[in-house]
């Protein structure tokens, strides 16, 4: 990157902060932009996490065929227990495979985390 380049990337990141700052201040200035603006703001980010729900199970199907073709390569067979995946190995299981396991019990849970968390959110999102 040359200097000109570095100049005119310095000068208009202080022109976006400036911007936002000035913008900031009419909102806060004006009632009814700042309603305005909070309910842009609210209606943006539910459609966000209506489109961040979707591609998250849409990722989470793809990950879970991807982890199922992993394993059955491997020589572990998938058994449905509740609503929840396990696994078990056909062979001995070695350090390595155990390991392995335990990664993917650490993700499973993770998984399981933030989607409960996530339906917290939709849940508190809801209108009274």
């Amino acid at each position: 990157m040359n200097n000109n380049n570095l100049f005119q990337f310095v000068q208009q990141g202080f022109h976006v902060a400036v911007g936002a700052a000035t913008d900031l201040c009419e909102t806060f200035a004006d009632p009814q932009k700042r309603t305005e603006t909070i309910s842009n703001l609210q209606t943006e980010l539910s459609e966000k996490t209506g489109k961040w729900a979707e591609k998250g199970q849409i990722t989470e199907q793809e990950a879970r065929r991807n982890l199922e073709t992993f394993l059955s390569q491997r020589g572990w067979q998938k058994t449905a227990t509740t609503s929840q995946s396990t696994t078990e190995t056909v062979s001995n299981p070695s350090p390595t495979d155990n390991k392995v396991q335990s990664e993917l019990q650490e993700l499973t849970e993770q998984i399981i985390a933030l989607r409960n968390e996530l339906e917290k959110l939709r849940q508190s999102e809801k209108p009274n």
